[in-house]
C-alpha cells in the first residue's frame, strides 16, 4: 500500500509543535549514526559565535569600567575592588558567551537528541576556550586579543602571578641592602676624614658583619681601629659603633627576610585563589557550553512507521 500524501499526523491536524512526519525509514544503525555523529561546521559555527559574543562583553565591561576613573576625582575605585569587578565580569561574560555559542553548536547540528547537542555545546566551549588562551598568550592575537588581555591585565593574569610566586622574594633582597643605612651613616659620620679613610672604614665595617664568623673578631677589631682612623675618635669609642652597627645590621637582615617571607606569602595565596577562581569559571562555562547545546536541540522527524 502506498503511503498517503498528506497522512493524518499531529502537525498536519494544526500541532504546530508537533514533530515532523517522514514517510520513508532508515535503518535504525544509519538513523543511530545520523542522530549521534558530530556536526563540525555547527561546532565551529558555535566557536565564531561564543568569540564574537564574549569580545562584545568584554568591551562593554572595559567600557563601563573605565568610565568609573576619574583622575581628577578623589574618590576611585581601589585596585583591588577594580580587579575583583573585572574578574567577575570576565566569568560572567564567558558564561554567557559559552551557553550563546552552545545553543548555535546544538540548533545548525540539526539533531533531534538532547544529548548529542549537549556535547556538541561542549565541544564549541572547549574549542573557544583554547581559542581565547591562544590569543591572550601569542602575539598573533594581538588585535583580536587586545580586548581579552586588557581584562587579564586587570585580573593580574594568572601566569603573571604563577611566575611572581617564585620570583617575588628575590626583587626584595636585592633592592633592599642591610648594609646600605650602616654605610650611609658611617659616610655621613663628621670627623674630617679623608675619602680613603672613609673608604677603608666602610669596607673594613662590611667585612666584620658579613664575614666568616670565625674570623668575626679580628674583622671587629680591623673595623674598629678604621672608625677611629677615619674619624679621629678613640677605638673604644670606635668598637661601640661597630656593635652598634652590627646590630643594626642582623635587625636589617630579619626585616628583610620577613619582607620577602610575607611578600612570597602573600603571592602564593593570590596564585592559589586565582587558580581556584579560574578553574571554576571554566566549570560554569563547560556548564554553560552543555545546556546551551541542549537547548538547541531540534524537533525529532517521526516515520510513518513509528506513527502506526
Amino acid at each position: 500500500m502506498a503511503v498517503q500524501s498528506n497522512p493524518d499526523t499531529p502537525r498536519n491536524r494544526g500541532n504546530e509543535d508537533a514533530p515532523h512526519f517522514s514517510p520513508t525509514l532508515p535503518s535504525e544503525d544509519a538513523r543511530t549514526v545520523l542522530i549521534n555523529q558530530i556536526s563540525w561546521g555547527a561546532v565551529f559555527a558555535g566557536v565564531v559565535v561564543s568569540l564574537a559574543v564574549q569580545l562584545i562583553l568584554n568591551m562593554l565591561g572595559i567600557g563601563v569600567g573605565a568610565s568609573t576613573i576619574d583622575p581628577l576625582a578623589g574618590e576611585n575605585p581601589s585596585a583591588k575592588s577594580f580587579g575583583i569587578g573585572a574578574g567577575l565580569w570576565w566569568t560572567i561574560s564567558g558564561i554567557i558567551a559559552a551557553f550563546v555559542g552552545g545553543h548555535v553548536a546544538g540548533r545548525l547540528a540539526g539533531k533531534p537528541r538532547e544529548s548529542t547537542t549537549s556535547w556538541h555545546g561542549l565541544v564549541a566551549w572547549a574549542m573557544a576556550t583554547l581559542v581565547v588562551f591562544y590569543l591572550l598568550t601569542t602575539a598573533l592575537g594581538g588585535l583580536v586579543g587586545g580586548a581579552y588581555r586588557t581584562v587579564a591585565g586587570a585580573m593580574g593574569g594568572m601566569a603573571q602571578a604563577a611566575g611572581g610566586a617564585l620570583q617575588a622574594a628575590a626583587p626584595v633582597l636585592d633592592r633592599a641592602d642591610p648594609f646600605a643605612q650602616i654605610e650611609h651613616a658611617m659616610r655621613s659620620a663628621s670627623g674630617g676624614d679623608q675619602a680613603a679613610l672613609r673608604d677603608a672604614a666602610v669596607t673594613a665595617m662590611r667585612a666584620a658583619v658579613t664575614g666568616d664568623e670565625s674570623q668575626a673578631q679580628a674583622a671587629r677589631e680591623r673595623a674598629a681601629e678604621a672608625i677611629a682612623r677615619a674619624q679621629n675618635i678613640p677605638v673604644e669609642q670606635a668598637r661601640t659603633q661597630v656593635q652598634n652597627y652590627e646590630q643594626q645590621y642582623r635587625q636589617r637582615i630579619n626585616e628583610v627576610k620577613q619582607q620577602a617571607t610575607e611578600t612570597a606569602d602573600a603571592t602564593a595565596d593570590a596564585v592559589s585563589r586565582g587558580a581556584l577562581f579560574g578553574a571554576i569559571a571554566l566549570i560554569l562555562g563547560a556548564i554553560a557550553g552543555w545546556f546551551g547545546g541542549r537547548s538547541g536541540t531540534v524537533a525529532p522527524t517521526l516515520t510513518s512507521a513509528r506513527l502506526r
